[in-house]
């Protein structure tokens, strides 16, 4: 298993990478993860991990920076879900599906595919439902 690398959030919200010794982007953390490398996300002040809100951050900013449409009909299923919470969402499609998103480094483009197969299974559910 891969070591974790550490990032540390100072108050003034610039975020630093002690195993490269320098302060990061959102976007060089994305490039990070999507390396293989873990991490985890200190704040600095109060030792709290905000590793979680940190990533739902990073998603943000990559969905607000893409020249693709937004799938709203996919938001709206997300907020309407039992959880209202985009990893709940996931997590009960995980466990209706029996299937696993998280895949070794091997498989990765693999995993590219899973989003738009998941979404043409849920369209296709959502259809075959209305049909009957």
């Amino acid at each position: 298993m891969k070591d974790v690398r550490i990032i540390k959030r100072y108050q003034n919200r610039k975020l630093y990478d002690t195993f490269q010794s320098c302060y990061v982007t959102l976007e060089e953390i994305a490039q990070i993860i999507r390396e293989g490398h873990e991490i985890q996300v200190i704040d600095n002040k109060s030792k709290n991990d905000i590793t979680y809100m940190t990533q739902i951050q990073l998603l943000f900013d990559q969905e607000r920076k893409s020249l693709k449409p937004g799938n709203t009909e996919l938001l709206k299923r997300v907020i309407r879900s039992e959880e209202g919470t985009l990893t709940g969402y996931i997590g009960g499609l995980e466990s209706k599906l029996n299937l696993t998103f998280e895949m070794p480094a091997a498989a990765v483009m693999a995993e590219d595919f899973k989003p738009a197969f998941v979404a043409g299974l849920n369209s296709s559910m959502e259809n075959s439902t209305t049909l009957n």
